[in-house]
């Protein structure tokens, strides 16, 4: 455990030199709307996820349930 207090502490420390350096971490405007590419892993991402559908249970929690079994995909990158 001691070991891992000294790696979060240099961890820490890198940080702190970055942001020293790069000045704070900038988040963007959250009000402004998503930009599309539509280049190519955009258009593979939206096949891939027309192969789910969101289900939402009785508390209301949201998951995505596989409609079909498409096999392999081409972002699949645990293959």
């Amino acid at each position: 455990m001691e070991n891992m207090g000294r790696r979060m502490e240099g961890f820490v420390h890198v940080t702190e030199r970055l942001q020293s350096v790069f000045g704070p971490a900038t988040h963007g405007d959250t009000d402004s709307p998503v930009v599309h590419k539509h280049d190519d892993f955009e258009t593979a991402s939206e096949a891939d996820l027309k192969n789910f559908d969101v289900e939402t249970d009785s508390e209301g929690h949201h998951y995505a349930v596989r409609n079909n079994d498409p096999g392999p995909t081409s972002t699949d990158y645990s293959l």
